[in-house]
């Protein structure tokens, strides 16, 4: 298979564009929780990023300061999410949203659970994908209530930062990555793709921190359990993105302002977290790039770009960013 790598190296800036201004959503009736203290040497205007859990049982990602932020998919149980938010000094309040990729289960399955629970929260998608989700769960349209609706590359602000919202490949309805722009600094999440497309690719290749799916190890897949017809699925340009693949693309495109790679959607089947770690990593040293593993140990700083491998069913430790 032809796997697409003619990415575009133009910045494609926001201020060519309308936005759409989310910052002022109303909040009234919402009664700020105590925020507990921030852990040492972390400013409460520091943007940090914690992931809930990265794979098929589910996806969710927190991205923000600890006065506010937003919810990358809602594919983790609602307790879990928001009480591991309070323990790192996140309170409910300070989140103001959540954003959808696609319409698959693991990445939606409490996204009603949500906003039901904490109503000041809205849900941030294209109408295209707000009609596949309704289509395709057993969910109530009461959700559209708490729809903000949004367009592929057309800039929205939300939570004080800038989102640009890009088609991806993948067989979910109106698939999506974001690109996140916090001040200075870019945060791109590409997750479930089965081909890094030219626009996709224009957006990854501009990020400061890049979320970005290394979901199989091809050998483990061709060699694994599936049936032949899943292995294709996976394989397929509507499919997911492999450890090599990922690699690559990160190495041909990496510049010295990427602090932070992280690995998401890695496969409980065909893949292990040290593989698509030491994959990754040895593609960039080969290059002559120092790599760290993400952990924050006094060995490990400095290095030119960290590279951690989300944990499947556990939460992260909280990233400064």
């Amino acid at each position: 298979m032809n796997r697409e790598r003619d990415y575009s190296k133009h910045r494609h800036r926001a201020s060519e564009y309308m936005s759409i201004d989310f910052d002022d959503a109303d909040t009234e009736g919402v009664v700020p929780t105590a925020k507990p203290a921030t852990s040492e040497g972390q400013k409460p205007t520091d943007y940090g990023f914690i992931s809930f859990g990265s794979g098929s049982s589910g996806n969710c990602a927190y991205l923000g300061t600890f006065d506010r932020g937003l919810l990358v998919d809602a594919g983790v149980d609602v307790d879990q999410v928001f009480g591991e938010l309070r323990r790192n000094g996140v309170a409910p309040t300070a989140v103001k949203g959540i954003v959808l990729t696609h319409d698959h289960q693991d990445h939606v399955r409490y996204v009603y659970s949500c906003v039901r629970k904490y109503k000041h929260l809205r849900v941030y998608c294209t109408p295209k994908l707000m009609n596949g989700l309704l289509r395709r769960h057993n969910i109530s349209r009461r959700i559209r209530e708490f729809h903000e609706p949004i367009y592929k590359e057309i800039p929205f602000k939300l939570a004080g930062m800038v989102l640009t919202a890009f088609d991806t490949s993948h067989d979910g309805t109106d698939n999506m990555g974001f690109s996140i722009a916090m001040g200075d600094r870019t945060f791109v999440v590409a997750t479930d793709m089965g081909v890094i497309t030219e626009r996709a690719g224009h957006y990854m290749a501009l990020a400061n921190h890049l979320m970005i799916e290394s979901n199989y190890d091809r050998q483990m897949l061709d060699n694994g359990r599936y049936p032949e017809y899943l292995k294709a699925r996976v394989r397929g340009e509507k499919g997911h993105l492999d450890n090599k693949d990922a690699a690559a693309f990160v190495t041909e495109h990496y510049h010295q302002g990427l602090h932070h790679v992280f690995l998401c959607h890695l496969s409980n089947d065909n893949n292990r977290p040290e593989i698509a770690r030491d994959t990754m990593s040895m593609e960039l040293m080969a290059r002559g790039v120092t790599v760290g593993d993400g952990s924050n140990a006094p060995d490990q700083r400095g290095r030119d770009v960290q590279v951690y491998a989300l944990p499947r069913y556990q939460c992260s430790h909280w990233f400064v960013l």
